[in-house]
């Protein structure tokens, strides 16, 4: 179907079906941040029962990176055929995924489970997002509906970590995955009534970029390969061979690219200067954001002992205030001169955030905790839906959704980089507390059960040490309390390098070139502009 007729001032529906059309895509955008947020949660309980927290990263990485990889290759499939069929297809995929990983009994499955589910997640975010622009043209009156879909993903952050806790307690981690079967159904039901099928490219013959998106595939699996493995005294040649095959696939791509008459990732745009500062920010952001969400709730109940339907309670306000953000920052933008300076008040406050978790230990006040995730969640908001804003407005009409696939792709990498990382920091450091407290109390033979954390969110597993522990006339409640300030030391470690990230993202703000945002009052000149 070609582009539809404008039935109004700013978008291509009627506004009924405009409403019909944007209610699916919140369903699609709910069933994507639930399942973000209620896995954090639950993961904890997941690793103490799977027994493999040698995997705990790699439940959000093997999520992450097919993500990366299918995001700009459906968002380009998405300019050339229509985003409606694709959009469908992955809620089909993630829904499934979903069924196969509650079904998990082993953290292997879970974590190929996980990769499938990032497939179609990579699907959503490369197709959904782009969709809202090909209802809405006009930036004011896609700034409006854009505020709908912002909220609807932050309610479902909202839900998302109480909702987690609460199942995990009342009926086993499984049931986090299987909460997002209904919420798909719903989507799909919405989307194919409602959604209109808009291609931009109806003339000439399409070729597909199937080289590219194997460049991309071999790129950014060597660079994860080496994240992962590099800090963990993996052999050197292994880190060396996956880092020379990422570097060459890096380099074949930007060649390739540039040649190839359609390219997946067209190399003018990121010569943009606008578009590559904003890709790098959102790559940053994407770094910080999942440093918080995958190991807050470690923190909590693995480091302060709570269970998980309290962390999930603590975590809400991070969750909810993503709503509180969006809508706020859709308000203001609009009335200042300036809207650039809400991505200054969005790092700084995430920034703010991070370092108030570093200073938490188990006597920290709660609602002291929540602040800081309410701190987190009013940066997310003040961050993520401008980046988006920005990305659109200053891209090509061509690339409208490669550029803004390729924005949510880089978010991935940045979330990606910033689990690993940060994850192979905190085993490092645990390992390394632990160690020493079991030197000094000359109780090494005990490493093997806690050389990971796993033992501290497995009441079980703790009440089995304890009585061996008795057994030669020691105290496992002394020992396992020195084992959770290990884990919390590791945590704040990594916390540390996400402030040290929001500062550069606060020093790269200025390199974003100003856009404004016209009011109506002003004449008949464009919604919007980019200035000098």
């Amino acid at each position: 179907m070609s582009t539809l007729p404008q039935h109004s001032e700013g978008q291509v529906l009627p506004f009924r079906q405009s409403l019909m059309a944007v209610l699916g895509m919140c369903f699609v955008m709910m069933m994507v941040a639930i399942d973000q947020t209620v896995v954090g949660t639950a993961l904890p309980t997941i690793v103490a029962e799977l027994r493999g927290f040698d995997l705990y990263a790699w439940v959000a990485t093997a999520y992450l990176l097919p993500s990366v990889i299918t995001i700009p290759i459906f968002g380009r499939l998405g300019d050339y055929y229509g985003r409606k069929p694709f959009v469908i297809a992955a809620i089909l995929v993630f829904t499934l995924a979903s069924v196969l990983c509650g079904a998990a009994t082993s953290m292997l499955w879970l974590v190929v489970a996980r990769a499938l589910q990032g497939i179609g997640g990579g699907m959503l975010v490369g197709c959904a997002f782009a969709c809202i622009p090909d209802l809405f043209p006009e930036p004011r009156v896609r700034l409006r509906w854009q505020i709908i879909v912002s909220s609807a993903f932050g309610i479902a952050n909202a839900i998302g970590p109480s909702l987690g806790g609460v199942l995990t307690e009342q009926y086993g981690w499984r049931s986090v995955f299987y909460v997002n079967v209904p919420v798909g159904l719903l989507g799909i039901l919405f989307i194919v009534r409602f959604l209109p099928h808009i291609r931009h490219h109806t003339a000439g013959r399409i070729q597909l970029d199937w080289p590219g998106a194997l460049l991309i595939a071999v790129a950014l699996g060597g660079l994860q390969m080496v994240v992962e493995l590099l800090p963990k005294g993996s052999s050197s040649g292994t880190v060396l061979l996956f880092g020379a095959a990422s570097l060459a696939a890096f380099a074949a791509l930007y060649v390739w690219e540039q040649r190839t008459p359609q390219p997946l990732l067209p190399i003018d745009m990121f010569r943009n200067p606008a578009l590559a500062v904003l890709f790098l920010l959102a790559m940053l952001v994407g770094f910080i954001i999942f440093a918080l969400m995958f190991y807050a709730p470690l923190l909590l109940q693995g480091g302060f002992g709570l269970s998980p339907q309290q962390a999930g309670l603590l975590i809400t306000p991070m969750a909810a205030c993503i709503t509180v953000g969006s809508i706020l920052n859709g308000r203001i933008i609009s009335h200042i001169d300036r809207p650039n300076r809400m991505l200054y008040a969005g790092f700084g406050t995430m920034g703010l955030a991070c370092l108030g978790i570093v200073t938490t230990h188990h006597d920290t006040p709660h609602a002291l905790f929540a602040f800081y995730m309410f701190l987190a969640g009013l940066g997310i908001g003040f961050t993520m839906p401008n980046l988006t804003i920005f990305a659109q407005h200053t891209a090509d009409r061509t690339h409208l959704g490669i550029a803004t696939a390729t924005l949510q792709s880089t978010r991935m990498i940045g979330g990606m980089l910033g689990t690993a990382i940060v994850g192979t920091i905190v085993s490092h450091s645990y390992l390394w507390r632990v160690t020493e407290v079991l030197q000094t109390e000359n109780a090494l033979q005990w490493l093997p059960q806690l050389h990971n954390p796993q033992i501290l969110v497995d009441p079980q597993a703790q009440r089995t040490l304890a009585e061996q522990f008795a057994q030669h006339g020691g105290q496992a409640t002394e020992l396992l309390e020195h084992v959770r300030q290990a884990l919390v030391s590791g945590i704040h470690n990594g916390q540390i390098l996400a402030v040290f990230i929001a500062l550069v993202a606060l020093w790269l703000v200025r390199r974003v070139p100003a856009i404004q945002i016209v009011r109506p009052d002003r004449g008949k000149r464009p919604a919007a502009r980019e200035e000098p």
